[in-house]
């Protein structure tokens, strides 16, 4: 709908977030703590906030996520299963990868997905370029929002770009268990370098993103249609359609390798967040915990791919109002969670040549003030 238009707010929104999620990494190599343990030196409340922040969205998000994945791989693959069908033996296949290869088989698969994902959108990219049209970019597209694409879209694409500021929590997490999996400490150096190769590398496939939409879909005269099932279809016709009938294993392979690792992810990211935290509500105030509860890591992990099964069965027939939501409702908590990780890596738990200096700090404060003025403005618009 808006072609090049948005890209400087993808650039705007990568730049105003990217110390929400580069103090997970540095808190956890500083500290060899997670986040989690740093809400709970702030106070038990901010716990108790991060659970139900964690609860609302895992059930909105994987939701969301599942469902997408669940109409892409039935497409790719060519078979007729319900639904529900699908993605359950999508979430089996995650935890299954997950109970036999704990952090080694997240990580391999992972490195495996990304590899495959960064290959074919890079060679659907590179074709279709020449028929990229420029003259739709915008800087500030003032002339777009509330015209071309609602305001609350505008909301959706920065709540999950890159992603939902609570995945901080998970690569503080994930930052851990890759320490107790290789048997060496990460320093805080390699974490933030690392933690930027992956940043950088996001915002490079977000931009490439744009350019297959901008120039296939925007100068597609076809409705797009909210049903995952049609929409599905015609997102892979249109690009095999437009770029050459050759380009349709590329474009499948990068739609099904972007959604399958997402789904691995967030199958693992919310119960290992859930279970720390829980771990953390349980224990005395001022007591270090060391692990995670498995118990209730692997209890958040059927309850939430339960719960997602329950939706789709009964309210798959919007894609696009369930995505809106749980990107909608990542916008919304982002300055909440930006304010406790900026409190958390500030504190004294972390040696002060770790600490965030004075241009990252102003940086961060500049996202929460606007990221949160922008939020209790739409709130205010609907009433």
């Amino acid at each position: 709908m808006a072609g090049f238009g948005l890209v400087g707010v993808i650039a705007v929104a990568l730049l105003l977030k990217y110390p929400f999620f580069e103090f997970g990494a540095r808190y956890a190599s500083a500290t060899g703590r997670s986040l989690v343990e740093g809400y709970g030196d702030i106070g038990r409340w901010a716990l108790w906030l991060f659970l139900a922040i964690t609860i609302v969205t895992a059930i909105v998000s994987v939701s969301a996520v599942v469902l997408f994945t669940s109409y892409l791989t039935a497409y790719a693959l060519g078979i007729d299963w319900p639904l529900p069908l699908t993605a359950a033996v999508l979430m089996g296949l995650c935890g299954g990868l997950l109970l036999l290869g704990r952090y080694r088989g997240l990580d391999l698969t992972i490195k495996v997905v990304l590899a495959v994902l960064g290959i074919s959108t890079v060679a659907a990219v590179v074709v279709a370029l020449p028929r990229a049209d420029v003259t739709t970019f915008e800087l500030f597209p003032s002339g777009i929002v509330g015209q071309t694409v609602p305001f609350a879209f505008l909301l959706a694409l920065i709540g999950w770009m890159p992603s939902p500021v609570d995945v901080a929590v998970w690569s503080s997490l994930w930052t851990l268990a890759k320490d107790r999996a290789t048997g060496v400490t990460t320093s805080v150096g390699v974490a933030k370098r690392d933690f930027m190769i992956g940043y950088v590398g996001t915002g490079i496939l977000a931009l490439a993103f744009v350019t297959l939409g901008a120039t296939v879909l925007y100068q597609a005269d076809v409705a797009l249609s909210d049903a995952g099932a049609v929409f599905s279809t015609q997102l892979v016709d249109l690009y095999s359609d437009t770029l050459g009938a050759w380009s349709r294993p590329f474009v499948l392979l990068a739609a099904v390798t972007t959604m399958f690792s997402t789904t691995l992810a967030v199958t693992d990211g919310f119960p290992r967040a859930f279970a720390r935290t829980v771990a953390n509500l349980r224990s005395a105030p001022g007591e270090r915990v060391e692990k995670r509860s498995d118990s209730a890591y692997w209890g958040g992990m059927i309850g939430q791919s339960t719960i997602a099964i329950v939706v789709l069965a009964f309210f798959a027939g919007s894609l696009t109002a369930m995505v809106d939501f749980a990107t909608t409702v990542a916008f919304m908590t982002a300055p909440v969670l930006g304010y406790l990780n900026l409190t958390t890596v500030t504190s004294d738990a972390v040696p002060p040549e770790h600490r965030p200096g004075r241009a990252m700090v102003s940086l961060t404060w500049i996202g929460l003030v606007l990221l949160g003025g922008t939020g209790v403005a739409y709130v205010a618009s609907l009433f």
